[in-house]
């Protein structure tokens, strides 16, 4: 399990690279993202105020969300002598992690990144120039704000539940729970796009790092656990 968890985490983190090289060095966005625009109008496809959807994609998945983590949380402190608890113990562990580490470091890279979003770039009628992750900054430009679009934070909650996987015993189980995850994921993430919030290799690259951070928990998670059934009992 190890050797594969270590073939998987090798090859999720060389197709991240190919991603990000890919939408770094093509105006695919763009292109996409002229599809969620209308540039007589100039306005988006989605507006960010209209209540329905800000609640059931943003601000209600949120919480859902959170409500996830804190009852994970809460079973494993409070009922973990509970028999499905010791049960399902690892798993559930493994998806509280992946709830707390996934969305904070993509957060943590958002924070860093100044990358625009589509909505804040002249092509859609912003201010800042079309400035990809790695790119710079043109010397004349003054930026009014640093800009933090990229990873797309919101839909990184989302993608944790990939964790969810890692929970089930059986295989159809795990399929179900990675569609249920990549189905929450991709509606938050599109939802952004709509909205100019998001550009599409945002959210791809989202779904790819959430699920190299989901990996490496699992690894590092079955590591300690085998040292701690190798570790020498005291007499």
């Amino acid at each position: 399990m190890q050797k594969n968890l270590t073939k998987q985490i090798v090859i999720t983190a060389i197709l991240l690279i190919a991603v990000i090289a890919l939408f770094q060095f093509t105006q695919l966005d763009i292109f996409v993202q002229n599809f969620f625009y209308n540039f007589e109008s100039k306005v988006w496809l989605i507006d960010k105020n209209e209540p329905i959807l800000k609640f059931f994609l943003y601000d209600g998945m949120k919480i859902f969300l959170i409500l996830i983590a804190v009852t994970i949380l809460f079973s494993l402190v409070f009922l973990r002598k509970n028999k499905l608890i010791q049960e399902y113990k690892k798993g559930l562990i493994i998806v509280l992690l992946s709830a707390i580490f996934v969305p904070l470091m993509i957060g943590s890279l958002k924070a860093i990144s100044n990358t625009p979003c589509p909505c804040n770039i002249v092509n859609f009628d912003g201010i800042y120039p079309d400035i990809k992750v790695f790119d710079s900054y043109p010397k004349d430009f003054v930026q009014p704000s640093k800009a933090k679009c990229w990873p797309a934070g919101h839909a990184s909650g989302g993608f944790a539940l990939m964790a969810l996987f890692f929970l089930f015993k059986t295989q159809i189980n795990q399929k179900r729970a990675l569609i249920l995850a990549l189905l929450t994921g991709w509606s938050m993430g599109t939802y952004k796009m709509l909205l100019g919030d998001h550009f599409l290799s945002h959210t791809i690259i989202t779904m790819m790092m959430a699920w190299l951070i989901i990996l490496i928990i699992v690894k590092l998670t079955q590591f300690k656990q085998r040292q701690d059934i190798e570790k020498p009992t005291k007499v």
